[in-house]
């Protein structure tokens, strides 16, 4: 249950809101989340609470990202490709910054539902042969955010056939391989060893991706498809620091995983596609 709290009062922004920015800058826009949280996210965030996480930052980051790439040919892509794009461009940092926030903290939201969904089969197999039980995967998932010293996301990725990694990135370092540039994995000690991407992502520094040049040294083909935001906003109001076991971020990251939509994860993985045959 969520600590009692002192509600702060409620923003009169509501989803879907669009950017105050004027309408000739009004690119980006705060997107559509696929389920109604005016209530708050059940078990995980109060009204006050998701007001924070989602409506005032998305729309803070989109009226940066707007005013950045105003005139530019970057106002017209997508958060993700604008990320992909700036991501070796130390100029332009910033936008990289707001672009890679903004589809992070939306790609966390895409991966929870008022009441979670069930595991798929499947994906269920894929994921114990790769963590040996979904409960190790649970534990990992709450350790290693919680180990976490920094804000970030901590994601579950696809590093190929059958084969599932933990990566936690830092502040607005991206998971995808394009961006690897910036994927700002530089607290990996504070990744568990079984499940994680440390050594995997090591043992690719030398492998066949350092001759692609779509890569930076390191890079490794992978396919985000869940995410747990770290950033103390979205947890802090109505999880407290934790001070003597009671609350904190490794309490959010436990009522997190009740609230995941496995059959959007399975989608993502590739395990529904008709004739999908396991590793």
């Amino acid at each position: 249950m969520l600590r009692p709290i002192l509600r702060v009062p409620r923003s009169a922004f509501g989803l879907g809101l669009r950017s105050t920015v004027n309408a000739r800058r009004s690119i980006h826009h705060v997107p559509q989340l696929p389920h109604n949280y005016s209530e708050g996210v059940p078990n995980l965030m109060s009204p006050g609470g998701f007001s924070i996480a989602w409506t005032e930052y998305m729309k803070l980051t989109v009226e940066k990202l707007n005013a950045l790439t105003v005139g530019t040919e970057l106002e017209d892509k997508d958060t993700k490709t604008i990320a992909l794009m700036t991501a070796r461009e130390p100029n332009q940092a910033p936008i990289f910054n707001y672009a890679s926030m903004a589809h992070n903290n939306h790609f966390f939201f895409q991966g929870i539902a008022p009441e979670g969904t069930p595991m798929p089969d499947a994906l269920r197999s894929e994921l114990e042969a790769s963590f040996s039980s979904i409960e190790t995967l649970r534990r990992e998932f709450i350790i290693t955010a919680s180990a976490m010293f920094g804000p970030g996301f901590l994601w579950l990725v696809k590093a190929g056939p059958g084969d599932y990694r933990l990566l936690p990135t830092y502040l607005a370092g991206s998971p995808y391989p394009g961006a690897h540039w910036r994927a700002q994995t530089t607290d990996m000690n504070a990744v568990g060893k079984d499940g994680s991407a440390r050594t995997f992502m090591h043992n690719q520094a030398f492998g066949a991706n350092k001759r692609n040049s779509d890569l930076p040294p390191g890079g490794v083909e992978l396919e985000p498809l869940l995410c747990l935001n770290t950033w103390e906003h979205a947890w802090l109001l109505d999880w407290g620091v934790g001070a003597g076991g009671q609350g904190g971020k490794a309490a959010f990251a436990e009522s997190w995983w009740k609230l995941i939509d496995w059959e959007k994860v399975a989608q993502k993985s590739g395990v529904l596609r008709p004739g999908f045959k396991s590793a």
